[in-house]
């Protein structure tokens, strides 16, 4: 963080700043995963049956990594390449454009250069 910050100072780049409010609710589940009832959703008769969850919700000890696959995959999408050293530094090169992107948990901060 503290180097892409540096290089947003020295080459005087764009930056903007984004908080994901839903992205934990936004990644897809791989495996079969059932949680209890929530306790004011219960209906007589069916105390005993549980949710089958479609996707991630808080809490959910998969959740960070799904939206992390999520994000990953439409990234890659729009053209973005990952960084080698760190997996959440991506860049994206267009003649004498460019685009860095830094993903921290729920935050994504954007620096580019556009002469």
């Amino acid at each position: 963080m503290r180097v892409v910050m540096a290089l947003v100072a020295y080459f005087d780049l764009e930056l903007h700043q984004m908080d994901v409010k839903t992205d934990f609710l936004n990644g897809d589940l791989e495996e079969c995963i059932y949680m209890k009832q929530p306790t004011k959703f219960i209906e007589r008769g069916k105390e005993n049956m549980v949710c089958k969850l479609n996707k991630s919700i808080y809490g959910l000890k998969q959740a960070s990594r799904q939206w992390y696959l999520k994000f990953d995959q439409i990234v890659y999408s729009q053209g973005f390449a990952e960084n080698k050293l760190d997996d959440c530094i991506y860049i994206k090169f267009s003649s004498s454009q460019f685009i860095l992107l830094v993903l921290y948990v729920d935050d994504i901060l954007l620096a580019s250069f556009c002469p």
